[in-house]
């Protein structure tokens, strides 16, 4: 008989307490001896990416039953990054990744289960449990929830982000407020996570191609009935694994990885994914640096030109054949890895069929040879900073400009808005690090604005996030932070600033004496802090090591 962790709880004499409260909840004696199976569920009704995950979680319970398991389900927090943007809930959003990842653990390690099913779709959540897996390190099949389905006005698929942008349109003068109103009713029509290759979505892909979901779940859009299968099917998996032994470090190595941040490369995602991504190697105990992601990028071609840089939503990308099938045209980068359905990634690859070429092309002829991310480095950010060239014009692949400095998002957005920035511009917005803000606020809304007016010639850099859905020349991530007395501390108004994303580079061009001069007596900027926030400014580290906390 196979011996399972649930039986700390529920076998001999002494489980005789435990195992009366287990049949206070209906469990028979026949469940007594079958595998427990958490099932960590990121349903809500204030996140649109998760007000369907009940549905899915009745399936994976169904899945779970049938393949003689128990299952037991329970409750995961899920922040909104959209609804948080611009205000101060933003700065709430990446702390929750360690709350999402610190409950599963609790849950899992005082229950004792046997196997794991985690259910989520948004920004912070999937990296969350995926750290959770590797930490408690049970059998575990992710589960997400898929895209939302375009908008649609006038002939034209919408996203979340032409909203974002229209705001940018309306200070112009260039869209009238009856007009947004109308494109913001038009834009996100139901569930899911929101339609481009954004955080979310570009979370799932990397989910799936590090072999922790199922062959074709990440592209599979929320309200299709093959999200329901693949659901049920997730809860059968698990069964497996336990039955296997199964584990998440047996799925999560350094080949996995490589592989998620090839097929990162090949989509032009999120430049979040290198922050979770890094905190996941650093949980899993995986040696993993910024490098690791240029030295990929080098050889791994831009082949899927997605929203918000290109035409094609997550939709489009599941009917071309969804992320086998870019498995399939990067088979021969591949590395051979194991996945949670049994199969090998480059079996998955093999078997794949590829039914759109002009959404997925060949890697001999990509949307662009050059990956779709990039790690810069250089006199403003010598621990790093991340650009989604995939999504930078190539006119602006180099640049040097005047710095306009700015000690908060707010600050910037306020001169954005009243059209105090001029083409050519850099932009300097600090002190919304991992600990300066805390909790390294997305800044759609600046970036958005910029768009929405209309400039083509602007660089923005900051310690700080950029969501997926940003575009342009946007380098975030900077490190160190302000806050912590990194080189961007001490920008000031018209210093010289370069970037150059064929070299690498990002550069402030003012002498090291002038910057040590500068440094002096500097004091760090102190804000009044409480709760959560507090306590997470205290412990995280910088953004190049992930934002995980100490």
């Amino acid at each position: 008989m196979m011996s399972l962790r649930s039986d700390e709880i529920k076998t001999g004499y002494q489980r005789a307490p435990n195992r009366s409260l287990l049949r206070s909840l209906g469990v028979t004696d026949r469940e007594m001896g079958l595998p427990f199976i958490g099932i960590a569920n990121a349903f809500n009704t204030i996140v649109p990416g998760h007000i369907h995950l009940r549905q899915l979680g009745e399936k994976v319970r169904e899945g779970i039953a049938a393949a003689g398991g128990v299952p037991f389900e329970f409750g995961v927090i899920g922040i909104c990054d959209g609804i948080a943007m611009g205000h101060e809930g933003m700065h709430y959003s990446l702390p929750s990744r360690e709350n999402v990842a610190d409950s599963i653990e609790l849950m899992v390690q005082a229950h004792r289960f046997d196997g794991l099913v985690c259910i989520g779709t948004c920004d912070k959540i999937v990296p969350g449990m995926l750290m959770a897996a590797v930490r408690c390190n049970i059998p575990t099949v992710i589960l997400t929830g898929g895209a939302m389905l375009s908008g649609h006005q006038d002939g034209k698929d919408l996203s979340l982000i032409e909203v974002f942008e229209g705001v940018g349109k309306v200070a112009a003068g260039t869209m009238s407020e009856a007009a947004l109103n109308e494109l913001e009713g038009c834009a996100m029509p139901g569930c899911g996570s929101c339609q481009g290759l954004y955080t979310a979505n570009t979370m799932a892909c990397m989910t799936e191609a590090m072999g922790m979901s199922l062959p074709g779940c990440a592209a599979i859009p929320a309200v299709d009935a093959a999200k329901l299968r693949i659901a049920r099917e997730s809860g059968e998996a698990v069964l497996t694994l336990v039955k296997k032994n199964t584990r998440p470090k047996d799925i999560i190595t350094d080949k996995s990885l490589r592989n998620a941040i090839r097929v990162d490369m090949a989509l032009g995602g999120s430049t979040n994914t290198v922050l979770h991504l890094m905190a996941l190697a650093t949980e899993a105990g995986i040696p993993l640096s910024l490098e690791d992601f240029n030295i990929l990028a080098d050889v791994i071609p831009h082949i899927c030109h997605m929203q918000p840089s290109g035409p094609h939503s997550m939709q489009t990308l599941y009917r071309a054949g969804g992320i086998p099938a870019v498995l399939k045209q990067l088979e021969r980068l591949l590395e051979s890895s194991p996945t949670i359905s049994g199969k090998d990634v480059l079996d998955i690859a093999r078997h794949a069929v590829i039914k759109n070429s002009s959404v997925i092309k060949s890697i001999d002829a990509p949307v662009s040879s050059a990956g779709g991310l990039k790690i810069l480095f250089g006199s403003l950010a010598p621990d790093g900073a991340v650009v989604k060239c995939a999504a930078v014009p190539q006119a602006m692949w180099k640049h040097t400009g005047p710095a306009r400095v700015f000690d908060s998002e707010s600050a910037a957005m306020s001169a954005i808005l009243s059209r105090k920035i001029a083409e050519g511009d850099v932009l300097i917005i600090r002190n919304e690090g991992p600990r300066g803000a805390p909790g390294m606020p997305e800044m759609l809304s600046p970036t958005s604005a910029l768009v929405g007016f209309g400039y083509s010639r602007v660089v923005l850099i900051t310690d700080g996030r950029f969501s997926g859905g940003t575009r342009g020349p946007c380098i975030g991530h900077v490190a160190p932070e302000a806050a912590v007395g990194g080189p961007i501390a001490f920008v000031r108004d018209h210093d010289r600033i370069t970037i150059d994303l064929f070299e690498k580079r990002i550069d402030l061009l003012i002498d090291q004496s002038v910057l040590d001069e500068r440094k002096k007596g500097w004091i760090p900027p102190h804000k009044s802090l409480t709760g959560v926030l507090a306590r997470y400014a205290k412990s995280v580290e910088q953004a190049n090591l992930g934002a995980v906390q100490k």
